[in-house]
């Protein structure tokens, strides 16, 4: 696990920058190969440690799914849950070959529907895994750019400080909102970033379905998976 910040960009500017060249190696390593591995719904199910792995979290409809999607190139390598809050399990996928890292689709949270012991379930088997995981390089945190930081989103920040996992806050579903209200949701999100020891200062803002960002948070999870 690592909390260790790397290409911070200018005081101010907001942008992180990559080199074309690990833009364009993280774009052939994410066009290849990429296979679902296995899903853990307990920790004794965890795949063994042995290459480094980058998770994605966010609340429920934050748009995780479609996100691995487009880092992915694929329609389905990430699977909806049919009810919001439901999918208790850690989902692992191999990247590369021969392979190279694991992404890890982590469950939803912000449990509306969700009977008291799934969120529980949900905490512990987050908390465990975070705490204990060697090879977490880095987590990414989905947040809605419709919304900005949530009381939710804010309780994971929580989670992942005092678990010491470094973290990149990551707004989606960019095209869903006026240029002038995404720049107020960035600046205000990255100013709150700023204030937790394991966040990553500069916010990722994406859209999926518009492909803004994309590129540039792939090269981010190579550059990750490679410290």
């Amino acid at each position: 696990m690592s909390t260790d910040n790397h290409n911070e960009p200018e005081a101010g500017k907001g942008v992180e920058a990559f080199d074309e060249e690990t833009v364009e190696r993280a774009r052939k390593l994410f066009s290849g190969p990429v296979a679902f591995l296995k899903s853990a719904p307990a920790l004794k199910f965890l795949p063994d440690p042995d290459v480094p792995e980058i998770a994605f979290c966010g609340r429920s409809n934050v748009g995780k799914s479609s996100l691995l999607n487009a880092l992915t190139g694929r329609k389905a390598i990430a699977r909806t849950s049919v009810t919001p809050g439901r999918t208790q399990e850690l989902n692992f996928f191999d990247v590369g070959e021969p392979l190279q890292f694991r992404l890890v689709d982590m469950p939803g949270y912000g449990f509306a529907k969700a009977p008291l012991s799934v969120v529980e379930t949900w905490r512990r088997l987050v908390r465990e895994f975070l705490r204990g995981r060697v090879v977490l390089h880095r987590t990414l945190l989905l947040v809605d750019s419709r919304h900005g930081i949530k009381s939710v989103d804010a309780e994971m920040m929580k989670m992942l400080d005092e678990a010491a996992v470094g973290y990149r806050i990551v707004l989606t579903k960019a095209d869903k909102v006026k240029a002038s209200e995404l720049e107020k949701v960035r600046v205000a999100t990255q100013a709150e970033a700023r204030k937790h020891p394991a966040a990553y200062p500069i916010v990722h803002v994406t859209s999926s379905e518009k492909g803004l960002g994309i590129a540039e948070l792939r090269a981010a999870v190579l550059a990750d998976a490679l410290l």
